[in-house]
């Protein structure tokens, strides 16, 4: 994606974010100057910050998701069992954009619809290889209800609504009706590694430098 186009979608993004009446955190209207200027390192550590992504396919506005992690722990803690073992994003799925079929190795996470349109997921069991199931029907939470749908049965959930996905559930989701605000809040997260994407992939759009960075996202926080 080039440069000019993530700038506008963070833009674009904080405003469609604070319509809704969630506030960020300070650190997500910090200039790209004035982040290397402060103490960042906890953020980049935690991997905190704006990531927008188009999954390397140049077709943002088809394929691709907008995210914010307000809060994230680490590896480690996740490892030993206690300390900061959750994180907590904010993201927004455009309408009839999707975000592909994926499946977390480690993450249990619950998929909160914030606002706006209808989000629909599309669910899958994983098979004992960790592969998609065609065929099994699968079980979810979906706000203290278990819910069962067959393969690749869709869930839609309206504002308000919530799915809780434990780690090897495959899920595709998009916007129905209109773009919507969607909340995360998860185990510690690790997008560098805790991402199998059915498709050959990758989690993180290239960038075409065409003008410079007016926020840092979380894929460029390794030149930093």
């Amino acid at each position: 994606m080039k440069r000019s186009h993530l700038n506008a979608c963070v833009d674009e993004g904080a405003a469609f974010i604070a319509s809704f009446g969630y506030v960020l955190p300070p650190f997500a209207f910090w200039t790209a100057d004035e982040f290397c200027a402060r103490d960042h390192a906890l953020l980049v550590e935690r991997g905190m910050g704006w990531d927008v992504t188009d999954y390397g396919q140049g077709r943002f506005d088809d394929l691709g998701l907008l995210l914010f992690t307000v809060r994230n722990g680490t590896a480690q803690d996740l490892q030993h069992g206690r300390g900061m073992l959750y994180a907590e994003k904010i993201m927004i799925s455009r309408k009839n954009q999707l975000s592909p079929m994926h499946r977390h190795f480690l993450k249990a996470e619950d998929i909160i619809n914030r606002g706006g349109g209808t989000l629909i997921l599309e669910l899958f069991a994983g098979a004992a290889d960790g592969s998609i199931d065609r065929d099994a029907p699968v079980t979810v939470p979906v706000d203290g209800q278990l819910k069962t749908l067959p393969a690749g049965g869709h869930l839609a959930l309206a504002p308000g609504e919530s799915v809780t996905l434990l780690p090897g559930v495959w899920h595709a989701f998009w916007g129905e009706g209109g773009d919507v605000l969607i909340g995360e809040v998860s185990t510690v997260n690790d997008d560098r590694t805790d991402n199998d994407f059915e498709l050959d992939i990758p989690r993180f759009t290239s960038v075409d430098e065409d003008c410079a960075p007016t926020r840092w996202l979380v894929s460029d926080y390794d030149r930093l």
